[in-house]
């Protein structure tokens, strides 16, 4: 198994807030909308788990949004989620190992400011992913990265700069 670059800047993976994922598990998505059930065919991106979906899985589908301003950056977009009520995943390494890794062969890294507004962007790899990533986290100006699926365009996950001792991080939204 090959070993990818890792981002000089310590990152942290942020987790779908708890609050949604039981909202959807209910059966409500962001939108006020009905969550879909369905079985998975293999390899749909669970949002929650970061890894793909094994076929004959229950997995739902809803909508989630990542953002919590108002304004013209503000996205709903479709999520596939476990439907059994796992807690999300934690991590502190992007998901591209495996031989289906969660991420793919290419994704779009986003960065947003406080404000949610996108400052900066690129396409990436698994190998590109460090690079990338420290570039963005080298802008005075990014709060965080959005990484996107490339060809539908759909919300992956969240990355922040992880604070030196994790101390207060989750604290600030």
């Amino acid at each position: 198994m090959h070993h990818h670059p890792v981002p000089s800047t310590p990152i942290r993976i942020v987790p779908l807030p708890s609050s949604y994922l039981q909202r959807a598990r209910a059966g409500i998505d962001d939108l006020g909308q009905p969550v879909e059930r369905h079985t998975a065919q293999g390899g749909e991106p669970l949002r929650d788990l970061l890894r793909r979906a094994e076929p004959g899985e229950p997995i739902l589908l809803a909508s989630y949004c990542p953002f919590t301003q108002a304004g013209p950056f503000r996205e709903y977009g479709p999520v596939f989620l476990s439907a059994a009520g796992q807690g999300a995943a934690q991590s502190d390494t992007l998901p591209v190992q495996g031989k289906a890794p969660y991420l793919g062969a290419s994704f779009v890294l986003r960065a947003y400011s406080e404000r949610e507004r996108i400052v900066d962007a690129r396409v990436s790899s698994p190998h590109a992913a460090a690079a990338d990533l420290d570039a963005l986290f080298a802008r005075a100006d990014t709060d965080f990265v959005l990484a996107r699926f490339t060809a539908y365009g759909c919300y992956a996950l969240r990355v922040e700069r992880a604070m030196p001792g994790g101390a207060g991080i989750a604290l600030r939204r």
